[in-house]
């Protein structure tokens, strides 16, 4: 377990803070043991709760281009099909992951593969559980193809209290199953949009883990659709054509060959012109 970069600052500010409030206390009321002791116990809950929001854990990562992980810690509220209508432009079905501040807020690919689009929005701030967060509030929109040519596209979306949404990635990078692409402080929401056919592990209502838990497998898409240009080569029928032209051609060629041999009187009749040509110089002669 580690202390995420992104909270060096929140951190820096907390341990400011507490310093501060507690030298003011302690210059004021020096003799307010009660009030002193209140103020070192919410201020110790305090700081947990920042290197609690910040702590990024340690663990093994397996990659399988078949399954889709989970990109971030929190409870899935939506699994339903809609169009996608930014990059893909299709149907999908859509798998959304609530973060409550308590979670752990890293966000991990989902899949490995190539950054095909990559565009960050401004927007609202709606409760991340709105229907309308996921078009309407800033959010960033990264879809990632993998090596079959199945892409996954997924959102980080910016909630009531998550003002600021950090990004890792941009269009072109090449990018791996389960390491981080970004982080949202402070509550948030990820959806994730998936191929129609994909196997959907998890349900309404589950908890789950960024980077471990398998929200998906990945439908066999790809196969049939390498199968389908196999079908079109392989006919029997394409053959059959060739076959039948050069049969007609083998039929044209004997009345080709036999068409000469009816036209052989026709010199005949050339050789009978010319005699009487010569029958005129007689004529000629008695002038």
């Amino acid at each position: 377990m580690t202390f995420h970069k992104e909270g060096y600052t929140s951190l820096a500010i907390t341990v400011l803070f507490i310093f501060v409030l507690n030298a003011l206390i302690q210059f004021y009321f020096p003799e307010a043991h009660t009030l002193k002791w209140i103020i070192y116990i919410l201020s110790g809950i305090f700081f947990l709760i920042i290197v609690q929001f910040f702590r990024s854990p340690f663990f093994d990562i397996s990659i399988d281009e078949t399954t889709v992980l989970c990109p971030a810690d929190g409870k899935v509220v939506v699994i339903e099909e809609t169009d996608e209508t930014e990059f893909l432009k299709d149907r999908r079905i859509q798998l959304s992951v609530f973060m409550s501040p308590v979670n752990v807020h890293v966000n991990r690919n989902p899949i490995s593969g190539v950054v095909s689009y990559f565009k960050y929005h401004k927007g609202k701030y709606l409760v991340a559980w709105h229907p309308k967060s996921s078009t309407e509030n800033e959010r960033t929109t990264v879809c990632v193809q993998n090596s079959e040519g199945v892409s996954v596209l997924f959102r980080q979306i910016a909630g009531a209290l998550a003002r600021r949404i950090v990004w890792y990635v941009k269009e072109g990078d090449i990018v791996e199953q389960g390491q981080q692409f970004g982080f949202i402080k402070f509550g948030s929401r990820v959806d994730v949009f998936l191929p129609l056919g994909t196997k959907i592990l998890v349900n309404i209502g589950d908890v789950v883990k960024g980077g471990r838990t398998i929200l998906a497998e990945l439908p066999s898409a790809i196969t049939e659709v390498t199968a389908k240009p196999a079908a079109k080569v392989m006919p029997v029928n394409d053959p059959e054509p060739t076959v039948i032209i050069n049969e007609a051609h083998q039929q044209e060629l004997p009345l080709v060959i036999d068409h000469p041999e009816v036209e052989k009187p026709k010199p005949a009749v050339k050789k009978a012109a010319p005699k009487k040509k010569p029958a005129a110089k007689p004529d000629g002669k008695t002038e």
